[in-house]
C-alpha cells in the first residue's frame, strides 16, 4: 500500500467542511488576526478549543506569544473578511475593515460574529508544520439574530443554516445552499 502524500490528504480534506474563522489576538507581540477553518472543541470541562497555526506565517509570533486569541465564526456576510484575513494583506487594512470590541483577555472580538469564544492558551503542541493551540475560554459572545454561518467545502465558501419561511405553509425549513 502507498503511503498518504500531501495532496492526498489535502484533497481528502476538501471533503471535510468546516466553519470559517478569523483568529486574533492583541498583546505586547502585537495585533494580528488570520482565517482558520482548523478549529474544534476538545473539552466542556474546562470548555477548551484547539486551534492551528502554521508556523512559517506571519501571524505565528502574535499569536503564539501574546497567550491570547479569540475565535470569531463567520456569518454568510463575512465572507470578504475571510478572504481578506487569509491574504497578504498588511495587518492594519485588515483589522480597518470592519469593527471590533473586546471582552476578558483583550483579543479582538469580530462585531457581528456568528460566536466568539475569547480565549487563553494554555498549551502549545508542535506537531508537523503547525502549533496546535489549546485555548480556554474565558468568554462566549454570540450573535443571536445571526442569518448564517459561512462554511468551506470542496475549496469553495457555503452558507447554511438560514430559516426560510414557505409562503403559503405554516413551515419553516433551513436552506442548506
Amino acid at each position: 500500500m502507498q503511503p498518504v502524500t500531501r495532496d492526498d490528504f489535502r484533497n481528502a480534506m476538501a471533503s471535510l467542511g468546516a466553519a470559517v474563522n478569523i483568529v486574533t489576538t492583541d498583546g505586547p507581540f502585537g495585533r494580528a488576526g488570520f482565517t482558520a477553518s482548523a478549529v474544534c472543541s476538545v473539552t466542556d470541562t474546562p470548555p477548551t478549543l484547539l486551534v492551528c497555526v502554521n508556523r512559517s506565517t506571519s501571524v505565528h509570533g502574535a499569536v503564539s506569544k501574546n497567550g491570547v486569541l479569540c475565535v470569531n465564526t463567520l456569518s454568510a456576510r463575512d465572507k470578504h473578511l475571510s478572504q481578506m484575513f487569509g491574504a497578504k494583506v498588511p495587518m492594519i487594512e485588515r483589522f480597518a475593515a470592519t469593527s471590533w470590541t473586546t471582552l476578558r483577555t483583550g483579543a479582538p472580538v469580530l462585531k457581528g460574529a456568528v460566536v466568539s469564544f475569547d480565549c487563553h492558551v494554555v498549551r502549545v503542541q508542535e506537531v508537523g508544520t503547525h502549533d496546535v493551540l489549546f485555548c480556554e475560554i474565558a468568554a462566549i459572545a454570540r450573535d443571536e439574530n445571526a442569518e448564517a454561518a459561512l462554511l468551506y467545502y470542496n475549496r469553495q465558501y457555503h452558507e447554511v443554516g438560514r430559516v426560510v419561511a414557505v409562503p403559503g405553509l405554516d413551515i419553516e425549513f433551513i436552506d442548506w445552499q
